[in-house]
C-alpha cells in the first residue's frame, strides 16, 4: 500500500533527511523506497496525500472529468459513495453543477453521504427496492455513472442510463 513517510537517510541527492515522501513501501516502520515523490506538509496534512490528494482523489478526479465528462445540470450516480473514491466523485460532481446521487449500504452511510458530503440524494441498496429508489432519485435518468462495485448495482444503474450517457 501507499505510505507517507519521512526520509531518515538517502543516497539520492533529490531527497534529504526530514523530507516527507509518498512511496509504495507498504505499511511498516522502515522501508527502502526505489521510487518516491516529495509531498509538502505545509500545504496539506500528510494524510491527505493518501486520500483526496493521492490515489483515491486522482482516481475520482480523472475518472469523472475525463471519462464521465459531467456537464452542469446532469445527474451523476456514484456507487460506493461513502468510500474513499466515491465520496470525492460526488463532491466533484456537485462542484461542477451536477446532481449527485450516491449508492451506499445502510442508513448511517446514506446519512453521511447526503448530509456531511453534500450529495443531493443517497440510495440504500440494503433497504431493498433498488430500482424504485434509483428511479425516484433520478427521475430524468442517469447521465454519468461512476462504477465501483459491479453486480446487481451495476445492472440496475445500466437500466436507467440516459441516451449518450457515460460510465467510468
Amino acid at each position: 500500500g501507499q505510505t507517507v513517510g519521512e526520509v531518515v537517510e538517502s543516497k539520492n541527492a533529490k531527497f534529504r533527511k526530514g523530507d516527507h515522501v509518498l512511496t509504495q513501501s507498504g505499511w511498516q516502520l522502515y522501508g527502502i523506497a526505489k521510487e518516491a515523490s516529495k509531498v509538502d506538509a505545509g500545504r496539506a496534512p500528510l494524510s491527505y496525500y493518501l486520500g483526496v490528494l493521492g490515489m483515491p482523489g486522482m482516481t475520482a478526479y480523472f475518472g469523472l472529468k475525463e471519462l464521465g465528462q459531467p456537464k452542469a445540470g446532469e445527474t451523476v450516480v456514484v456507487s460506493a459513495a461513502s468510500g474513499a473514491v466515491g465520496s470525492v466523485v460526488g463532491q466533484l460532481a456537485r462542484a461542477w453543477g451536477c446532481r449527485a446521487v450516491g449508492i451506499a449500504g445502510g442508513k448511517a452511510k446514506c446519512d453521511y453521504v447526503a448530509g456531511e458530503l453534500g450529495f443531493d440524494a443517497c440510495v440504500d441498496y440494503k433497504a431493498g427496492k433498488l430500482v424504485e429508489q434509483l428511479k425516484a432519485a433520478c427521475p430524468k435518468g442517469v447521465d454519468a455513472y461512476f462504477e465501483n462495485v459491479g453486480g446487481e448495482i451495476l445492472d440496475t444503474v445500466l437500466s436507467l442510463m440516459s441516451l449518450k450517457s457515460r460510465i467510468a
